[in-house]
C-alpha cells in the first residue's frame, strides 16, 4: 500500500520514513536503507539512524555500521537515539568477533541508578553480551538488575532461569 503512495508524493519525507519501516519490519534491508536514505536527505533527521546501522549490519556491511555511528555519536541527538545507535554498534563489534570492544562501548551507562528504557535496553544487550563472552555471572547480575527496576520488560525472567 505504500510503495504507490511513495510513487505519488515522492517529496513527502513521512511516507518514505514509515515506508522505510515497513520495510525493516519485514526485513528487506536493502530497500528499507534505501528508504530512510530518502527520508533522512530530505529531513536531515537523525531519528531513524539506528535503524539505518541495523540495515547495515543486517546486510554484514559493517563499514556502513561504523559511519553512521561516528555521525550519529559525534552529533549526538539524543539520549534515547545514541543509546539505540550504542546498542546496534555493539552487536556490530559482536559480529566481527569483537567481543572486548563491544562490551566496552555497552558498559558505559552500566552504573546508572534511576534507568531509563534505554538504559535498561543497553543493560541487557551488555548482559547478553557478557553471557556470549562465558561471563555468567556478569550476565545474571545485569539480567537481575533490569528485572529488579522493571519485572516485566523484555524476557530477563528466562534469561535468569537460563542461566542458573
Amino acid at each position: 500500500m505504500l510503495r504507490p503512495l511513495a510513487r505519488a508524493v515522492p517529496t513527502a519525507p513521512a511516507v518514505r520514513e514509515l515506508l522505510g519501516l515497513t520495510l525493516y519490519r519485514l526485513g528487506q534491508w536493502r530497500t528499507a536503507l534505501k528508504e530512510l536514505e530518502e527520508y533522512r536527505t530530505m529531513t536531515g533527521s537523525y531519528d531513524q539512524m539506528p535503524v539505518m546501522m541495523d540495515c547495515h549490519r543486517a546486510l554484514h556491511f559493517h563499514p556502513g555500521v561504523d559511519e553512521l555511528w561516528e555521525d550519529l555519536r559525534q552529533t549526538s541527538p539524543s539520549g534515547e537515539l545514541v543509546a539505540e545507535g550504542r546498542i546496534v554498534m555493539a552487536g556490530s563489534l559482536a559480529d566481527r568477533g569483537k567481543l572486548p570492544a563491544a562490551i566496552r562501548l555497552l558498559s558505559r551507562d552500566s552504573n546508572v541508578r534511576k534507568p531509563h528504557l534505554h538504559h535498561l535496553r543497553e543493560w541487557y544487550a551488555l548482559a547478553d553480551l557478557y553471557e556470549r563472552a562465558g561471563d555468567v555471572t556478569r550476565a545474571r547480575d545485569l539480567f537481575s538488575r533490569i528485572d529488579a527496576f522493571d519485572p516485566g520488560v523484555f524476557d530477563t525472567h528466562d534469561r535468569l532461569r537460563a542461566l542458573r
